[in-house]
């Protein structure tokens, strides 16, 4: 929709044929009123206009155009129908486009002398310059007029059969995470990519992969294609399978927690092969781990969770073989038994613990036994033996007793101990 002699003309078509039904004629101004040579009542019909600096005008008579005015003063008669004067500031993009075409048809010369003609053509995107700043991206096939004024304009035409790819300088001038001081308009046309230190970004173009993309910024044209990037950490990454509920051979719940830790060796391979590598490795895991639990029983599982690792590993390894990842360490992290699973197995272990222990309690005291045996064999076939154990239980009686009196001699009292003993 167009604005023409202050109304509005909708459709491109009907302004044209309004424009072509006329040819472009000089349309007769009156600059200055003097005493002589305009009535009074032709003073009063004059219709005026301004066009200030920095400014063009465009003169309509009835709707039609008639020319592109300069800054100035004008006045003008009615004959030949209503004026009106519609003014544009220099340096902006022209909106009237049958007005830019009618003169490009019939007076190239006044086109060229206010408008710059930008055109793409359908394969070709573009950008535009205003005093070597870059102000604006254009789609392919868009029709640019800009009015000529103090400022310098060009446009820089990309062709986009030879690349989606913006060149590096270019990117970095338009990319709006960048200070500067106009803001580039157009800039959904253009997908930027940040690619961190340590990743790769897979570029995919239509659905299929185009490149791997280095750490830096990159950008390009989103205009008559689908472009995505997906960024990918090469380092060593750790990948959990957590909660999973899983029943033992001899139908007992579980909850385990495996954790793996893995990388990519081939990026381009594995995307090629899969379209999400990580989520492919994350169900593998969990197949893998469901297999070697499922077929153990508790018993087993607890008695040695080793094997349960080595299971897994062996499973992911086959499958990932070939998909451009590799599969460092892995293991059952965690064992989460049901609540009366646990008190059961709290009672095996408390009676395990105690038979073990009345194992041991009777062990010693057999020992213990068979050693006091044995003592009283010595001592029997040796009375000097005997005497010597006398005398160090007298000495063990001695000392919890604060005061001895000894009548008769050391004799009498070892003597009557003995006897006392063997009483």
């Amino acid at each position: 929709m167009v604005l023409l002699n202050g109304s509005i003309v909708s459709g491109e078509t009907g302004i044209r044929r309004r424009l072509l039904n006329r040819p472009h004629r000089t349309e007769r101004i009156v600059r200055r009123v003097g005493k002589t040579g305009t009535s009074s009542k032709e003073k009063e019909m004059l219709q005026k206009f301004i066009v200030r600096v920095n400014e063009k005008g465009i003169l309509t008579r009835d709707g039609d155009f008639r020319s592109i005015l300069e800054p100035g003063r004008y006045h003008f008669l009615p004959f030949g129908g209503k004026a009106a004067v519609s003014t544009c500031a220099q340096d902006s993009v022209m909106l009237a486009e049958p007005v830019v075409d009618h003169l490009l048809q019939h007076d190239p010369a006044e086109a060229e002398k206010h408008f710059i003609v930008m055109i793409l053509k359908d394969n070709e995107a573009g950008l535009r310059f205003e005093n070597e700043m870059p102000v604006e991206v254009l789609p392919p096939g868009t029709r640019r007029f800009v009015w000529k004024g103090a400022k310098a304009h060009r446009l820089e035409c990309f062709d986009l059969e030879s690349g989606a790819e913006l060149p590096g300088a270019v990117a970095a001038r338009i990319n709006p995470a960048t200070p500067k001081g106009r803001a580039v308009t157009g800039l959904d046309g253009v997908l930027f990519v940040q690619v961190p230190a340590y990743h790769v970004g897979v570029l995919s173009i239509d659905g299929r992969i185009e490149a791997l993309l280095e750490p830096g910024l990159k950008a390009f044209w989103r205009f008559n294609r689908d472009v995505r990037v997906e960024l990918v950490d090469t380092r060593l990454q750790v990948m959990e399978v957590s909660g999973q509920e899983i029943m033992t051979r001899d139908r007992v719940g579980l909850r385990l927690t495996l954790v793996a830790s893995w990388r990519y060796t081939d990026v381009q391979k594995a995307f090629a092969e899969v379209g999400k590598p990580s989520d492919y490795l994350y169900r593998e895991l969990q197949f893998g781990l469901r297999a070697a639990v499922g077929t153990r029983s508790i018993d087993a599982i607890l008695e040695n969770k080793q094997d349960i690792d080595e299971m897994v590993a062996a499973h992911v390894r086959e499958k990932m073989s070939g998909f451009g990842i590799e599969v460092g360490g892995l293991g059952v992290r965690d064992i989460v038994l049901p609540g009366e699973m646990k008190d059961i197995l709290v009672r095996v272990v408390e009676a395990e613990k105690s038979a073990e222990a009345n194992v041991i309690r009777r062990r010693e005291e057999t020992a213990a036994t068979r050693s006091l045996l044995n003592t009283a064999k010595v001592m029997e076939d040796n009375p000097v033996a005997l005497r010597l154990k006398e005398l160090e239980t007298l000495e063990r009686v001695a000392e919890r007793i604060d005061r001895i009196s000894v009548f008769g001699g050391l004799d009498q009292v070892l003597n009557g101990l003995v006897t006392l003993k063997a009483g």
